[in-house]
């Protein structure tokens, strides 16, 4: 005897053949033979919220009598393997699916019910005595749980991973800044020498730049807090108690430590996905953030002997398949990537953000997909810049010292005593002859020689 390798299930539309060994249904079947485009998946995060949502849509059912309390426990008990990724494998709609997010709904609603099915010694597959939109979607629609998934998503993975690893780069920043505030160098603008600087006062606007960053993320949290949770379709709550979401919320409160609220309007909640689209938003200028200290490090680590040398990188790995000894800056380039791919994700967002068409918005699951990924790999790749780059950055101090004394523009410290014009001279000789401005000052006497030694100290150029 051939034994089959599937089961047949049923939805509105007639039978499915579904893997037997598979928890979800046939209208996830359906979603994952509709949309075979690419093999990207929702993210575990997000996975992980659609877990929270049907455990606490389930018991707080059960607390306002609408469902039977031995269903509710075994979908409760179903959910709970969802959220801590044990049903992962069976989460298989392709992200670029229906806009509304229905099929990966759906996907959870199968994927609970089937297992509750089984925990209560039924047939997976039948529906009974648990039925993925009569018990398990209970008081819920795709549109208000799909962007209720989001921002519980979004708001767990910037509070717990982003905002912790933003701080710590500001931290670790600000210890540089202190730890390089003697090493003096050369300024540059336009790429250009300019006056001097020291150092940890460059690493000092790097930390800013940081702590700025954990401002902005923190700014977009009371927004991303707002849960759609309750609108059902379009807002208006059909189909749910008038309890359901402040209680689901409260219970999604115990389960997450955070501190979720309802919506000030479920018809905004619904159609527009604009707290998405500023988060990115603040993600994006992040990215720019540290892809300006990143392309520093690589500019002012350049060399080692024909290029600017200021400061030395950790080497992690050789740099090249036929130079040896050559050793690459690839812990800031893969941060440059990690920045350019947030500001590419961040476009899509603002398209998707543009498609609240009416009631709804019919691109969530792209824009959820970008989203958290940006700010997974944002996370990552501030860990990793971190502990493989920043930690241990070592400043040359007499290749910087060298710089500033071969400048030009140390002309600059003179121009207030013998004139701008004088001093362009100075210059302009200085770079005809190779000589540097104190030795060609000294030769024409413009002034005494310590006066001239006390304007050109570089330490004294570069403030408090």
């Amino acid at each position: 005897m051939i034994m089959k390798n599937y089961r047949i299930e049923t939805d509105s539309m007639g039978e499915v053949k579904v893997p037997k060994t598979a928890y979800y249904g046939a209208q996830t079947q359906r979603a994952f033979d509709n949309f075979p485009v690419s093999d990207k998946r929702m993210p575990r995060s997000f996975i992980r919220a659609l877990g929270l949502i049907k455990k606490a849509a389930a018991e707080t059912n059960a607390d306002l009598e609408i469902l039977d309390r031995s269903i509710a426990e075994a979908i409760s008990l179903a959910a709970d393997e969802v959220i801590h990724g044990k049903m992962d494998h069976d989460f298989v709609v392709d992200v670029y699916q229906t806009g509304s997010g229905t099929s990966s709904n759906m996907n959870a609603n199968e994927v609970i019910a089937n297992r509750a099915i089984e925990l209560l010694g039924g047939e997976i597959g039948s529906k009974r005595p648990v039925h993925p939109n009569d018990h398990v979607n209970k008081g819920q629609s795709s549109n208000d749980v799909i962007p209720t998934a989001i921002h519980i998503a979004a708001f767990e993975e910037i509070v717990n991973r982003l905002l912790p690893a933003l701080t710590n780069l500001a931290s670790v920043l600000g210890d540089k800044a202190r730890e390089f505030d003697n090493v003096v160098k050369i300024g540059r603008t336009h790429l250009q020498d300019a006056v001097p600087i020291r150092l940890g006062q460059e690493f000092s606007g790097y930390a800013r730049q940081i702590e700025l960053a954990v401002e902005r993320v923190n700014g977009v949290l009371p927004r991303l807090r707002e849960l759609a949770l309750g609108g059902t379709a379009v807002g208006t709550g059909l189909n749910t108690h008038p309890r359901f979401a402040e209680v689901a919320i409260e219970r999604l409160n115990q389960m997450t430590g955070m501190h979720f609220i309802r919506v000030k309007n479920r018809f905004e909640a619904l159609a527009a996905r604009d707290a998405i689209v500023e988060t990115s938003g603040q993600l994006k200028t992040v990215a720019v953030s540290l892809m300006k200290i990143a392309n520093d490090l690589r500019w002012m680590s350049s060399g080692p002997r024909s290029g600017i040398g200021e400061i030395t990188l950790p080497a992690v790995q050789p740099g090249s398949s036929i130079m040896p000894g050559k050793i690459n800056p690839v812990i800031a380039e893969s941060m440059m990537m990690v920045c350019a791919t947030i500001m590419g994700n961040d476009v899509a967002i603002n398209i998707g953000g543009q498609h609240g068409n009416f009631e709804l918005n019919v691109m969530m699951p792209m824009m959820a997909y970008h989203l958290l990924d940006s700010i997974s790999i944002l996370t990552n790749g501030i860990n990793n810049l971190v502990d493989k780059c920043i930690n241990g950055i070592v400043a040359n101090d007499e290749r910087a010292a060298s710089l500033i004394e071969q400048s030009l523009a140390m002309c600059t410290a003179l121009a207030p005593i013998i004139g701008y014009d004088a001093a362009t001279e100075i210059a302009r000789e200085a770079y005809s002859t190779g000589k540097t401005v104190r030795e060609v000052a000294m030769e024409h006497m413009v002034l005494p020689e310590e006066e001239l030694n006390r304007l050109l100290d570089p330490m004294s150029q570069t403030g408090k």
